[in-house]
């Protein structure tokens, strides 16, 4: 091994402290910037692939076959700007009964001769294309639970048509739940019904505003009104990255943490080396090494703990990826995804590149000192730094070792300054954690509408192995009947206020699948509906809806929808925005008069209940359960489950990120005042020797590091404030959702003392093991250490 080898070997083994210190904020760093990059580099590759590889439409649109004909859809084929299109293929939307099961939900079925080749190529993933009438290929994301040669009934249709599963697809921009030959379209359309759906890819459709022209141009030709919804492949596109996307945000904001802190703590540990190895340096200069090869050797003690920390990162940001993003691939269709290379080389250089260049800047200082120098130096402070501090403290009414604690910072302030800034980024974190637990919480509780003291839970469906309805051989259960429980809930010594919540399932021209169509009788507004904008309904017609739905249908508080799937087309006006990431925000809240015309089914019923002031709600329960039990029904105190797996992982990512920042922020102070202790080692014997006990040594240590702390801490808490305003609502619209001031508002009085004091908590766990081994220090050994 050659000589500059050994002194980077012997500077490694000689700092363990220092070592540890570079190497956990690298490997967090790390961690964080290879799972937040993969994320964000693979997020949209599985539906890229796939619709590539489909030729998926950039635009469907759904038309009223009541207004236009085939022929005259055909001509808008020609529409400038089209480079291809399909269509035009006859659409309905229809109620299924498979074999042995209750009623299905709503569903698109489209008529075509084949899977298709340049627009919109349907994937087969098991079976055939229908050959004849009487098949059926159901979509892989089909309400019903495909399986091959299943038979679908269709109650509600002249002569009740009956269909078998010959195949299973997938249409990568989702133009329908189901196929069959357009022969089969007749005996699915009831008279004066259905439409006709049009597939497009536009020479340029990048952007939303190239598809929205892209549409204007293919309907110029065609009579007003023609068009009863779209659907453009960015919405498709935007809805399968989000489950991804959503951690892309919060991941980049600890992984920035992480790298300026590893960047700060390398250079705070470089520069406390060579300041505290002057000495060294002037004996390694005299023995013949170089200016250069001092450098080197700085920078390669930094460079081994950051290169071991940086693969134990990559290792863990791989665990942290491969799972999320094999989920992704499931949902195309494609191989489980892995880590781009790409992405690992990045990271991989920039960080080992920050802390090479970090090092070198920090070690520069070391090459331009002058042999002679180096060697006079002792390592005594400079006695003249902080004079002014001392004299302050000595007139404040304080014990004597607490005042020589309190003004040592002002004797070293670089020191002081790079510990601060350490202790300030570990505060950041803590303080966006709690935010971000906070706010999550609250969007689950918007997510539960969990403010009823009471719930009557409505009946679940079963589940047969043919989709919705009793498996075979199950019993039929009757249901509560609605009213009936109503009328109980209301005649209840002790309700106060209560409402009832039916769900039906509709579809919306231009969307595939369904909508779930919320139903209130009575006043919900105190249900714990979160508002984004706009206001709750109060007369029938109206309606509110989540953000992710009126992204998807192309409306705004004020516009029309019509509801279809029903007995007959329900027409509601929007007059709000709630925040509900229930069913990928797929859902309408309206008044259950608006459906009076439509016939719907409202037997699964949930009903919701507020006791008066006063009322003891286990007992109410009891009460009301001796009156709902002959009526089938049950009630139970409390709100719905708000938990989900999303948060839990969240919570967990982020708790364990935050733990790491903390110990990272700790190591940090550790290796300052550890620096400190042993540069005032002779000091600290000089105070022993004039009575100091060890417990007032650690005392002076630990006070040390007071006036950094809380610095630190009360500069931190606004800043992870701020950070927590900027990534809540960036994770908000990754998965579509606009946030309300409720959610991101989460911090309160009661709680900033205590993060305030985060700070002063991280210093002084930084600082416990100096302060023990400077009580620990015998007086006779350290007066004689220089």
């Amino acid at each position: 091994m050659s000589a500059l080898g050994k002194v980077v070997r012997s500077g490694v083994g000689r700092r363990r402290v220092q070592t540890l210190v570079i190497g956990l904020a690298t490997m967090m760093a790390v961690a964080a910037c290879v799972l937040g990059g993969s994320l964000l580099v693979v997020s949209g590759a599985p539906f890229d692939d796939a619709f590539a590889r489909q030729h998926g439409a950039h635009l469907s649109v759904q038309f009223d076959a009541g207004r236009v004909d085939a022929g005259q859809l055909s001509k808008s084929k020609d529409a400038e700007g089209v480079s291809a299109a399909a269509g035009p293929f006859r659409t309905a939307t229809v109620t299924p009964r498979s074999d042995g099961a209750g009623p299905g939900w709503p569903m698109t079925v489209v008529g075509r001769d084949g899977p298709g080749r340049d627009v919109d190529e349907v994937a087969l993933l098991d079976g055939r294309w229908p050959a004849r009438s009487g098949e059926i290929v159901l979509s892989a994301g089909s309400s019903l639970i495909p399986t091959m040669g299943m038979r679908i009934t269709f109650p509600d249709l002249s002569g009740g048509p009956t269909l078998t599963v010959v195949g299973v697809a997938r249409s990568v921009t989702q133009t329908a739940d189901a196929w069959v030959v357009p022969s089969q379209m007749p005996a699915l359309t009831l008279p004066g019904s259905g439409g006709y759906q049009m597939l497009y890819r536009f020479t340029d459709a990048g952007t939303a505003a190239q598809i929205t022209a892209g549409g204007e141009a293919v309907t110029q030709s065609l009579p007003p009104g023609t068009a009863v919804g779209e659907q453009s492949w960015l919405t498709v596109k935007k809805t399968a990255e989000q489950d991804t996307a959503l951690y892309v945000p919060f991941l980049l904001a600890f992984g920035a943490l992480g790298l300026v802190m590893s960047v700060l703590i390398v250079g705070n540990v470089v520069a406390s080396a060579v300041g505290t190895g002057t000495r060294r340096i002037g004996v390694l200069k005299a023995v013949g090494f170089t200016p250069a090869q001092v450098v080197r050797a700085y920078v390669g003690q930094a460079l081994i703990p950051a290169t071991v920390g940086t693969v134990l990162g990559v290792l863990a940001g791989h665990l942290l990826a491969v799972p999320v993003l094999a989920e992704a691939g499931e949902v195309h269709g494609t191989s489980s995804l892995a880590v781009a290379p790409r992405v690992d080389l990045t990271v991989i250089a920039g960080v080992l590149g920050l802390v090479a260049a970090t090092a070198w800047a920090s070690a520069w200082r070391a090459g331009r000192l002058r042999t002679v120098d180096a060697l006079a130096v002792g390592r005594t402070a400079s006695a003249g730094r902080g004079r002014w501090a001392a004299r302050l403290a000595g007139r404040l009414p304080l014990p004597q070792p607490v005042a020589l604690g309190l003004v040592r910072p002002f004797a070293r302030p670089a020191r002081a300054l790079a510990m601060g800034t350490a202790i300030l980024f570990g505060a950041i974190a803590v303080t966006f954690t709690v935010g971000m637990v906070a706010s999550l919480g609250q969007v689950m509780k918007a997510k539960a509408h969990d403010a009823a003291d009471v719930v009557v839970p409505a009946p679940l469906p079963d589940f047969g192995p043919q989709g919705p309805g009793p498996g075979p051989g199950a019993e039929k259960q009757p249901k509560a009947d609605p009213a009936a429980v109503a009328a109980a809930v209301e005649a209840a010594t002790g309700t106060g206020r209560f409402y009832s919540a039916a769900t039906v399932r509709a579809t919306v021209s231009g969307l595939t699948g369904t909508v779930d169509v919320v139903a209130f009788t009575g006043d919900a507004s105190w249900g714990g509906y979160t508002m984004v904008s706009g206001r709750w309904i109060d007369r029938p017609g109206e309606a509110v809806v989540p953000t992710p739905f009126l992204t998807a249908t192309g409306t705004r508080i004020g516009d029309t929808v019509t509801l279809d799937g029903l007995a007959e087309p329900v027409t509601v006006r929007i007059v709000g925005e709630v925040l509900d990431p229930r069913n990928d925000g797929m859902q309408v809240f309206t008044d259950a008069s608006t459906l009076t015309a439509a016939h719907p089914d409202l037997t699964e019923t949930s009903h919701h209940i507020a006791v008066r002031s006063g009322t003891d709600v286990t007992a109410y329960v009891d009460r009301l359960n001796k009156d709902l039990t002959p009526l089938g029904a049950t009630a139970r105190a409390g709100g719905l489950d708000a938990g989900g797996d999303m948060v839990v992982t969240l919570n967990a990512l982020s708790a364990t990120l935050t733990l790491m920042l903390v110990a990272v922020a700790a190591l940090g102070v550790l290796n300052s005042v550890l620096l400190d202790t042993r540069e005032r080692v002779r000091e600290i014997g000089v105070h022993k020797a004039l009575g100091m006990t060890p417990r007032q040594t650690v005392a002076m240590v630990l006070t040390s590091v007071v006036v950094t702390g809380l610095v630190a801490g009360t500069l931190g808490v606004p800043l992870g404030m701020a950070l927590h305003g900027w990534v809540l609502p960036a994770m908000g619209d990754s998965v579509g959702l606009r946030l309300p001031e409720s959610v991101i508002a989460v911090y309160h009085g009661a709680e900033l003392l205590p993060l305030t004091l985060g700070g002063l908590l991280i210093a002084t766990l930084g600082a416990l093991l100096p302060a023990g081994w400077a009580a620990r220090a015998r007086t006779a050994t350290a007066l004689r250490t220089e």
